[in-house]
């Protein structure tokens, strides 16, 4: 058998956790990471389709969007690289899911909670937490406005080791971070979902248009992230740079400040440091 997938890949989570075949995974997922009160039995799964257009997009999402059983608009996104843009992101995603629901002139009793769940394959919030979930509530008193717009993020690389796997979502986080491990072995054999999901993780590895599509999928994330990383190397070196100018700037202001002290004239200070005329006279007064 081929080596597994890797299902931390947006195209292959879209066909587990997105397909209309296993809607079984993705309600188990669901369940896991919202914990509600009534229990999530049914969804309907949008947006199913991936066309090579998508897959050689770098700017593409291969999200997973859904309605549920408990009249809620669902959205997952999956991100392997930090680009640092994530809860602004996810608020421009929340707000066009919200505000889509309404045609014109439709009540806005008709909207439904909406829900984005950010998995993220890095570090990103300041909580030790892998797990965390944003609603919208006062400042002062802690009071809950309304439970319409929910925001989590799930962390991958925060999740401890040995995490209670009784919670499914942990045992969920295992899965896409190993699906060969020792661990998710044991848990798919007590966990049917976890199992199915695996299933069809084996069924797209030795399919050799899966793996054709993935293959074309990781290249194109891969030059993504390599774009990414150099734009990332110039802001350092340009940080580098300016931050030479500015210790520059202040030593050339120290010696001005020197020459004023001694009774130097401006015209001099100027020559001497470098600086504007209106610097060196601002200093003086």
């Amino acid at each position: 058998m081929k080596g597994l997938l890797d299902p931390k890949m947006d195209f292959v989570f879209k066909n587990i956790f997105g397909s209309e075949k296993n809607p079984k995974i993705l309600i188990s997922f669901l369940n896991a990471t919202l914990k509600p009160k009534d229990l999530i039995t049914a969804v309907e799964i949008k947006n199913t389709d991936i066309n090579k257009g998508y897959i050689e997009d770098k700017f593409s999402r291969l999200d997973v969007k859904a309605t549920t059983s408990n009249d809620e608009v669902i959205n997952i996104e999956i991100q392997l690289k930090n680009e640092y843009n994530m809860i602004k992101r996810s608020l421009y995603y929340w707000s066009k899911l919200y505000s889509e629901q309404l045609k014109e002139g439709e009540d806005y009793s008709n909207l439904k909670r909406t829900i984005c769940i950010n998995i993220l394959n890095f570090k990103y919030l300041r909580t030790r937490k892998f797990h965390s979930g944003y609603r919208l509530k006062e400042i002062y008193s802690n009071e809950e406005l309304t439970n319409v717009a929910e925001i989590h993020f799930i962390e991958i690389p925060k999740l401890e080791e040995g995490s209670d796997e009784k919670d499914i979502l942990v045992a969920w986080i295992e899965f896409l971070k190993d699906p060969e491990s020792e661990k998710v072995r044991s848990l798919e054999m007590s966990i049917d979902e976890i199992r199915q999901a695996k299933d069809e993780l084996i069924r797209m590895s030795n399919d050799d248009t899966q793996r054709e599509l993935y293959e074309m999928r990781a290249k194109t994330l891969k030059d993504k992230i390599s774009a990414l990383n150099e734009a990332e190397r110039k802001g350092i070196k340009k940080g580098i740079r300016k931050g030479i100018q500015e210790g520059k700037k202040e030593k050339a202001i120290e010696i001005a400040k020197s020459m004023i002290n001694i009774g130097l004239d401006k015209d001099t200070i100027v020559k001497a440091t470098g600086l504007d005329l209106s610097e060196v006279e601002k200093l003086m007064n």
